[in-house]
This record gives C-alpha cells, structure tokens and sequence, in this order.
C-alpha cells in the first residue's frame, strides 16, 4: 500500500462516520471548540466526542489547541481542500471503473443480441 493510498483510506475512514462528519460541521459553524460545547450539540457523551476529535486529528482535518485545561478544535482548511480533492479523485476513479463495466456489460449484450438473431 503507497503512503498516498493509506492517506485516503485514512480519510475515508474518518468522514465514513455520520457522527465525525456531524462534528466537522459544528465546528465549520463555529469556527473553534471545545469537545464539551461539541457533545453539548451532539447525542453523545464528551468522550465519544473527544475520540472522534481523535480519528479527525489523526486524518489531520482537525487541530487542538491547548488553553489552560482545555483543549479548543478548529478545522484544517488547507488539509479539508486536500481532502476533497482527494475525495473527488476517488470518485472519477470509480467513475471511470462503472463506465468500463457498463461497456463491457454492454458488449456482452450486443454479442447476445447478435448470437440470438443469426
């Protein structure tokens, strides 16, 4: 696996869960917070929160910044570009594997077709 292909996987993983992706949303809206005013918004407790800061900070679409005892999220904007761009890349990939698979289930058809009729 090339470091690039375990970096999107890495990404996937993380906006993958509707909760992670719920988070990065508040904290577009917000700009910065913390997991306590986070959970405070979400179904979940603060540390279910703070792992799912966790996985974001890991895929580094997050970044905390200590304050006295607390730590403060905001999002990565140069890594959440990249990371769409990635995403959009792996979507013309499969973009481009359904397309192959539709002419080829279409030559297979054609052939069908043409065996039937003769």
């Amino acid at each position: 696996m090339t470091a690039a292909t375990a970096e999107v996987d890495e990404l996937l993983s993380a906006v993958a869960d509707p909760t992670r992706r719920r988070v990065l949303d508040l904290l577009l809206d917000r700009e910065v917070a913390t997991a306590t005013a986070l959970a405070g918004e979400l179904p979940v407790t603060r540390q279910a929160v703070a792992k799912q800061l966790a996985v974001l900070n890991r895929a580094g679409l997050v970044e905390g910044t200590r304050r006295g005892r607390e730590v403060r999220y905001a999002i990565r904007p140069q890594r959440l570009g990249a990371a769409t761009r990635s995403l959009a890349q792996v979507a013309a990939e499969w973009d481009s594997r359904l397309s192959a698979i539709k002419r080829i289930a279409e030559s297979v058809a054609l052939d069908k077709q043409e065996e039937e009729t003769t």
